[in-house]
């Protein structure tokens, strides 16, 4: 895939996640990323590797085949009218930010530019990102170039702009979800006798495994919950209680309230 520069408009966490991904699988030098950020002292580790770092958005966008938009929703306005006269005909812009359709990015630049919208999660640093990818006023041979970039880090998929909302909720604000229940397994381990690194590894791993099970076989998850679970035993037990204390229903109900946040603007 040619690129020869990718600037990313915000190195706040999702924009330095991505540099780390573009960076850790070798997929452009570090000469070929410019970050952008008020305090640019937080991207000195990016600067001694090479990256430039700059405080300067228009500096950044020009000359860019790429431009990510990762800041705030109120601040994408602002932003892409500073950089609209250093953006080409053909510059890729991928918006970070929820919430904001294409339609209304295209008119804060004025130009009929190609505007994608994606919402990885912060496991692109390392390759493992589910990545939801949404096309604007793009070609079909734009669309592979952005869908093939982001399944370097990790699996990616170019769906309707209407499920964006819900994608942020079940892919990025999953990840935080699923940190939680790993988080809490590792409580757990601890209630019953191992120390609290070992509980985390232990708990880690198993959610892993698990994952890469449903990934890597097709199967439904209620086909590997049924291959552990005996009469009488103590999975399902364990289970069922916590079905009677809401596991599965406060998940689903933490997913609804995120996604109407997104909705509702509250």
């Amino acid at each position: 895939m040619k690129v020869n520069k990718i600037a990313i408009i915000g190195g706040g966490n999702l924009g330095t996640a991505i540099a780390k991904g573009l960076l850790s699988n070798g997929l452009l030098k570090p000469s070929q990323i410019t970050i952008t950020r008020r305090r640019t002292s937080l991207l000195a580790d990016f600067a001694d590797k090479g990256v430039v770092v700059t405080k300067d958005n228009k500096a950044a966008a020009k000359g860019a085949d790429i431009v990510f938009l990762g800041i705030k929703p109120y601040q994408l306005e602002e932003v892409v009218k500073e950089i609209t006269t250093e953006l080409a005909e053909n510059t890729l812009l991928i918006s970070l930010a929820t919430g904001v359709s294409s339609e209304l990015i295209q008119s804060y630049c004025g130009l009929s530019l190609p505007i994608f919208r994606a919402m990885p999660n912060t496991a692109i640093e390392i390759g493992e990102s589910m990545t939801c990818i949404s096309a604007y006023n793009a070609t079909e041979e734009q669309e592979e170039k952005v869908l093939k970039l982001f399944s370097e880090m990790g699996q990616a998929l170019i769906i309707p702009e209407e499920l964006m909302a819900a994608s942020t909720v079940l892919a990025a604000c999953g990840i935080a979800y699923a940190m939680r229940f790993i988080r809490a397994a590792t409580q757990g381990g601890i209630e019953i006798g191992f120390g609290s690194k070992l509980a985390l590894q232990i708990s880690a791993q198993t959610i892993k495994g698990a994952a890469d099970l449903l990934i890597q076989k097709g199967t439904h998850p209620e086909d590997e919950i049924d291959k552990v679970t005996t009469p009488r035993g103590v999975t399902i037990s364990g289970l069922n209680e916590m079905e009677h204390q809401g596991f599965s229903s406060s998940l689903i109900k933490g997913l609804l309230t995120s996604f109407n946040k997104i909705e509702n603007g509250k």
